[in-house]
């Protein structure tokens, strides 16, 4: 099926259970022509952060060219010219209307469906979500017609009042109007979903099996070899880089592993989710860029930590929890933390667009190939208020969107009227969706 000319685009190196999709690679260009002539296929992304903003340090007070940004998405200065800043997006069903699951189940389960949760304990009901819109009609050209990621936050069991309020805080992406789809915690579970090498395996079975680990690039050493006889120099390098990238995933895997082994025996934390939040996010993070760049998925969802978290912070001196101090009640002493926390979030968010930045395909970057959405359900913690949301929106989706500016929309304009235009984007063309009004007019270059 290799040959000189041309490289199917769904090629996998094989070995022993192992399957490794490849990157875009140059090879592969007669293989695109059926989506975008010479170009690589556009994905869509969320990442939700959790309780608000300490929105004084967010808010930028001008419209139009990006200068100099906020106390907390300072860490994005350098990719400027990569985002759009959005201004009066809201999430009307996020409020108190006639019936919901709180602020925090109602600001989280709204937020990519823009349908108000029902409050209810038998009966969960929600909405369909945009991702999931866009993964039925478009999932059928990539392994994974969606994929959902979450970062663990050290909840013990019991700390959901309800099934109706862990449903909605916990979960961002919505098969169905009653059925969630949860996110992936463990990176060891995420890196096995996306290679395959442990499936079907019992835990037993996992346990014998990590004594005598070896690396997964070794179970398809022959297919990598016969590969790079057929590759130009550039995709020589570009593979090269891929599996490095592999590789390490599984060295930083394998030291959370270790790492957590030294963890009471009794703490009920999956063994291979890192105790630090840095190491976690990055983890997760690195393993969705390899999935982007193999285009196993081009639709994704990121929850970082559940809605309401009361996850401490003491890698920042923080050991308070991030829910209790959002209700500040206007002390400077806590609000000073909550923003110290927002940093910390965008911060490791940075890291990674950094990343999809460096990743070339074509003439361009896996990051202008992207849009990925970054903000929160509510906009100030203390307050709970749903309206002028924090949102930023980081890549071109195909050099397709006009960045490098801050959007200011007219006031309680839905939220899910840039989900309608982003859905636009990706091929999937609707009327309508969740409590949309319409597209959100002047986003693209055209």
């Amino acid at each position: 099926m290799i040959t000189p000319k041309a490289l199917p685009r769904r090629t996998f190196l094989r070995g022993l259970g192992a399957a490794i999709a490849l990157p875009v690679l140059d090879a592969m260009a007669p293989a695109f022509a059926s989506q975008l002539p010479g170009k690589a296929p556009v994905r869509m992304g969320f990442v939700y952060v959790p309780n608000g903003m300490d929105i004084r340090n967010w808010t930028l007070d001008y419209e139009g060219k990006l200068q100099g940004l906020s106390r907390i998405m300072a860490p994005l200065e350098p990719f400027k010219e990569d985002m759009i800043v959005f201004g009066n997006l809201t999430h009307n069903n996020g409020r108190a209307l006639l019936d919901g699951a709180g602020d925090h189940g109602r600001c989280c389960g709204s937020y990519l469906t823009g349908v108000q949760p029902k409050k209810t304990a038998v009966d969960i009901h929600c909405g369909i979500s945009c991702d999931q819109i866009v993964a039925n009609q478009i999932g059928n050209q990539t392994r994974f017609p969606s994929l959902e990621l979450g970062m663990e936050d050290g909840r013990q069991a019991g700390d959901c009042d309800s099934g109706y309020s862990c449903a909605y805080t916990n979960n961002l992406a919505w098969r169905s109007e009653t059925q969630a789809l949860p996110p992936i915690l463990d990176p060891r579970a995420l890196f096995e979903r996306l290679f395959g090498v442990d499936a079907g395996l019992t835990p037993e079975q996992k346990s014998r099996r990590n004594k005598f680990r070896r690396s997964i690039l070794d179970f398809v050493t022959d297919d990598t070899k016969k590969l790079e006889g057929n590759l130009g120099p550039t995709d020589k390098r570009k593979l090269d880089e891929y599996l490095s990238s592999i590789r390490e995933i599984e060295r930083q895997l394998e030291r959370a592993e270790k790492d957590n082994a030294q963890i009471d025996p009794h703490m009920a934390k999956p063994y291979g989710i890192p105790a630090d939040f840095a190491e976690h996010f990055k983890l997760m993070t690195d393993m969705l860029t390899v999935a982007m760049q193999a285009d196993l998925s081009r639709v994704f969802t990121f929850l970082v930590t559940r809605e309401g978290t009361s996850r401490s912070y003491r890698e920042l001196g923080i050991p308070d929890g991030h829910h209790p101090l959002t209700h500040h009640r206007n002390e400077p002493a806590l609000m000073e933390k909550v923003s110290q926390i927002n940093t910390y979030h965008v911060k490791q968010f940075a890291g990674w667009v950094e990343k999809l930045k460096s990743i070339k395909e074509g003439n361009s970057s896996l990051l202008d190939n992207s849009m990925i959405v970054y903000g929160a359900g509510l906009t100030d913690g203390n307050r709970h208020n749903h309206e002028d949301l924090p949102t930023v929106m980081v890549g071109k989706g195909g050099n397709y969107f006009k960045t490098g500016r801050r959007v200011v929309v007219r006031r309680e304009t839905p939220m899910s009227n840039l989900f309608l235009s982003m859905m636009d984007r990706m091929g999937v063309h609707a009327e309508h969706f969740g409590d949309s009004t319409g597209p959100v007019n002047g986003l693209n270059l055209g």
